[in-house]
């Protein structure tokens, strides 16, 4: 920007230098070539009419002392002939043949003719330019005679020369100004704006504490400087507002909805026959409030700490919770399988991948019929690393997938008790670990969903834990699908 700032105002003030100094160049030249022919033809003129008393009165010893002196006086050359074209008088030596010569020489001849106007004409002699004046010697209405000088045009040269160094030399100051005054008032208009470009892009990256400086630069970048500080204020307090809501309201439902379920466990024993069936969609919907607020307190702990994805090893994490899930599946008549081996390490928040694991594996496993097989499969990609996990349950409509990640949305022939956050969660996490997640149809019914996280550099080594919420994995008296907040997919179908 400053740059541009800078160019611009240079490229006008050219403009405004051209326009100017060009013209008055042109104006100044015109002017010196005047004044030396005026100057030239009056000293012409004023040696004609002394040589016309010369010759009147019988003094032609005068007029050649009087041509010596002209000549010398202006620096030119001086030439007095009759009115038959012989010379009378010259301040340089001529040689016969120029003698002989001077009738026929276009200026003479003119001032010969009799006219009433001197001949102004320029000519090149020995690589000098030449300014020649002639004109006619009269007393009392008879011609005598004719006067030529010639005088070089160097000096005007020189003088036309040196004004327009002048002028250039003055137009050079004039940028070299202009270009500093430009800088100066550049700088001061576009620090400002860099500093809130700096301000805005460190704040849409997650610092939203960052403020722009409203107390600098122009008054227009100063009010939007404080507009900016105003909205980011504005908005880090709907933020502040929210997470404390969401994580406060998950808080207080935690504990009575852990009282609830207990006293519903206590009535078991004591129930009807014919009631048990009330009690078991009781023990069910609360099992699913229970795990919407995991999912809420989740999202709402993930949003409040800007984490960095550091370096996780699939292979350990793969183990490690297949083993987690592999009895509740056999509970389930459902095989889980893992294959591929990615021998690669990529970047994930920590946590992330066990969350996104146990959201996508209690999915699958809400909806895999019995005696199917779900499968977890891993590959090297070109960026670094890519799960899927695929089951062969009933699978989605292209416009299911498209909503899957909204949060709380359900579709209206899901399994009970999902709650619609899982999915969410799992987008959220891939996202905010560098990757993506994708949901596509599976081959020969089913679905598959896809988590693509990108290659960690060898340089890039840390051990912190997690900080994000755990989801609790499946402990209940009765076999439970749910994986805490994990209400994801079969939430969403």
């Amino acid at each position: 920007m400053t740059r541009r700032l800078v160019l611009s105002h240079l490229a006008l003030v050219t403009l405004v230098l051209i326009c100017l100094e060009i013209p008055l160049g042109y104006v100044y030249t015109r002017a010196e070539r005047e004044r030396a022919t005026n100057a030239a033809t009056e000293e012409a003129e004023s040696l004609a009419d002394h040589t016309a008393l010369s010759l009147v009165y019988g003094h032609p010893e005068e007029l050649a002392r009087r041509v010596d002196v002209c000549a010398e006086r202006v620096g030119g050359r001086i030439l007095v002939v009759d009115s038959s074209g012989k010379l009378l008088a010259t301040s340089h030596p001529l040689s016969p043949a120029q003698r002989a010569g001077l009738a026929r020489r276009p200026e003479i001849s003119a001032a010969l003719l009799g006219g009433d106007g001197a001949d102004v004409r320029t000519s090149t002699i020995g690589g000098v330019q030449w300014l020649s004046v002639a004109v006619p010697v009269r007393h009392g209405g008879t011609l005598h005679g004719a006067v030529r000088l010639k005088v070089p045009t160097d000096a005007i040269a020189n003088g036309v020369h040196r004004v327009w160094l002048v002028l250039g030399l003055g137009g050079l100051g004039v940028l070299t100004a202009a270009a500093l005054a430009s800088f100066a008032l550049a700088r001061w208009i576009g620090r400002p704006i860099f500093e809130l470009e700096h301000a805005t892009r460190t704040f849409a990256g997650g610092n939203l504490s960052t403020r722009a400086s409203a107390t600098t630069g122009p008054p227009e970048v100063r009010s939007l400087a404080a507009t900016f500080n105003r909205s980011a204020a504005l908005l880090v307090h709907l933020l502040a507002e929210q997470r404390a809501f969401a994580g406060e309201a998950s808080h207080q439902l935690k504990t009575p909805l852990a009282a609830l379920r207990l006293r519903l466990d206590n009535m078991e024993p004591d129930i009807l026959p014919h009631l048990r069936g009330s009690l078991n969609a009781a023990m069910t919907e609360t099992d699913r409030l229970g795990r919407m607020v995991e999912g809420l307190l989740a999202l709402a702990r993930m949003e409040e700490t800007a984490l960095t994805p550091e370096r996780v090893d699939l292979d350990s994490i793969l183990e490690d919770r297949s083993l987690a899930w592999s009895g509740l599946y056999a509970r389930q008549g459902v095989r889980l399988d893992v294959i591929g081996k990615p021998e690669v390490t990529t970047l994930a928040l920590p946590g992330a991948v066990e969350q996104i694991l146990d959201n996508l594996l209690s999915n699958a496993l809400r909806v895999a019929p019995e005696g199917s097989v779900v499968t977890v499969s891993r590959r090297v990609t070109a960026n670094g690393a890519e799960i899927q996990v695929q089951d062969q349950g009933p699978g989605m409509s292209p416009e299911q997938r498209e909503r899957a990640f909204d949060r709380f949305w359900r579709a209206r022939d899901a399994p009970a008790g999902g709650t619609g956050l899982g999915l969410a969660l799992v987008q959220r996490l891939a996202l905010a670990s560098g990757g993506e997640a994708l949901l596509l149809p599976a081959p020969g019914g089913g679905l598959r969903a896809v988590i693509r996280l990108q290659r960690a550099t060898p340089q890039r080594s840390t051990s912190r834990r997690s900080n994000l919420p755990g989801l609790p994995y499946p402990r209940r008296r009765r076999p439970r699908a749910g994986a805490g907040s994990a209400a994801g997919r079969t939430g969403k179908r």
